[in-house]
């Protein structure tokens, strides 16, 4: 496989469906100028590397975004932190995905503002994955306006202007 100088691939399969006001996103989700979808790949890409690389150090070799209608889709390869490794190679792995996993709760709402600057919509969900061989860790991202989900369902502690 060659090796890629930048840190970070991206692939669009699926146009997307840009924000609506009129569906309900409020004007902290639609912020600056339209940008293109793989700008907008681009930026997702980017600010999650750029996160993981702040708090663990270094950040992932690879990753590939995808944005389409009101989901959005990271997947990251590499980004196992020198401890970690250690703990794969003496037959700790549930140890380094529990760890992982507790990290990317707390990560929530900065994985959450990186998605939201990109996309210029609000997330509503957030649900994230890792496995070991291959080393991958996948960030899942639901977007309002979103036929999924009801108005009525949404979190209520969230602020009125950005409830979709």
């Amino acid at each position: 496989m060659p090796h890629h100088s930048r840190s970070a691939r991206y692939i669009c399969r699926v146009p997307a469906t840009p924000p609506n006001p009129a569906r309900g996103v409020s004007s902290r989700e639609v912020e600056g100028p339209p940008r293109g979808h793989g700008d907008v790949l681009t930026a997702i890409s980017d600010g999650m590397v750029a996160l993981l690389k702040e708090f663990y150090g270094h950040g992932p070799s690879r990753t590939k975004s995808y944005y389409a209608d009101d989901l959005v889709v990271c997947v990251l390869r590499g980004g196992f932190s020198r401890v970690e490794q250690t703990l794969l190679e003496g037959g700790r792995g549930e140890a380094v995905i529990e760890q992982r996993m507790e990290f990317q709760n707390l990560m929530r709402e900065r994985f959450e503002e990186v998605i939201e600057g990109a996309t210029g919509r609000r997330v509503i969900g957030f649900m994230s994955g890792n496995q070991q061989h291959p080393d991958m860790m996948c960030e899942v991202f639901i977007l309002a306006p979103t036929d999924l989900v009801d108005h009525d369902e949404l979190r209520p502690d969230a602020p009125t202007s950005l409830r979709a």
